[in-house]
């Protein structure tokens, strides 16, 4: 059966949840399905607006009294590598880069667990099987590319050091989710995976790099502020990021709008605005 995209796609909440990057927080993310034939244009146009995808679903935190979480993406003209940087991009110089098509491996899940155990043992991911690794690797409606990183031994041979399920965009690439060998933390291969990328944007004449959310006060995300050119998407725009010491965590009722103001103002590839939420997932009232 052929599927279309919705003139208007109908959007939703999630339950809350611990918030895995700020702890004593809950969060919510407002999501919509990514099918059909005109998924690859409104995942160009929503990932404009500070949303992710996950497999064939696109969200962004909605969390009813925070809104930390802030979409980042680097301006590949203007950045310049750090003398840090330089150092990860020298010590990594023999590592071969190979794009493929979506299709998981099994030395993929291999690094992928092993990845997971030494640096993620809790985490949400930590039980995922190889059938959900495969699901997050294949299950994509829009062109993705699975860009494997391989470490040649003394002996010619050549083993997997790092993994990043990367997709294209019709304005850059968005680092969906990236891991490596954890025998080479040395290396800080995660700092590499996106100075790689930025080239590979560059090569390609894209203009931007999105990493996904950066988090004032979280430890985990801070790694993101040390690129140059960074930009976060605040208050509904794209901006410079500026000094992150005057971005904060922000919790209070009134740092997040209403989940039906925030659907009314998503720009959508048709420019119609969205269907409204369900009166079974709107936005709960206050007890």
């Amino acid at each position: 059966m052929r599927h279309t995209l919705p003139l208007a796609p109908q959007f939703y909440v999630t339950a809350p949840q611990p918030c895995p990057y700020l702890d004593g927080r809950m969060e919510r993310k407002l999501f919509t399905a990514l099918q059909g034939e005109h998924a690859q244009k409104l995942n160009d146009t929503l990932s404009k607006q500070g949303f992710r995808r996950s497999q064939n679903v696109l969200y962004r935190p909605s969390c009813s009294e925070c809104s930390a979480c802030l979409s980042a993406r680097i301006r590949v003209a203007d950045f310049e590598p750090s003398r840090t940087q330089k150092r990860i991009l020298r010590k990594s110089a023999d590592l071969r880069r190979n794009a493929n098509s979506p299709w998981a491996t099994e030395d993929q899940y291999s690094l992928f667990r092993a990845y997971l155990d030494a640096r993620h043992a809790e985490g949400g991911m930590a039980d995922m099987d190889v059938f959900e690794f495969a699901a997050m690797i294949e299950e994509t409606p829009i062109r993705s590319r699975v860009i494997e990183y391989t470490q040649p031994d003394e002996h010619g041979q050549t083993h997997l050091a790092a993994v990043s399920l990367t997709d294209v965009f019709d304005d850059g690439l968005s680092m969906v989710y990236s891991f490596y060998d954890p025998d080479l933390t040395k290396r800080s291969l995660g700092t590499y995976l996106i100075l790689d990328h930025i080239e590979i944007a560059r090569e390609a004449g894209l203009p931007y790099v999105y990493l996904g959310y950066w988090v004032p006060g979280s430890r985990k995300m801070g790694y993101k502020a040390g690129f140059s050119a960074l930009e976060i998407y605040k208050a509904g725009r794209w901006q410079e990021i500026g000094d992150p010491a005057t971005h904060r965590a922000e919790l209070h009722p009134l740092s997040v709008d209403p989940i039906a103001e925030q659907v009314a103002r998503i720009s959508l590839p048709d420019g119609r605005a969205p269907k409204d939420l369900p009166p079974d997932i709107a936005e709960p009232t206050s007890t």
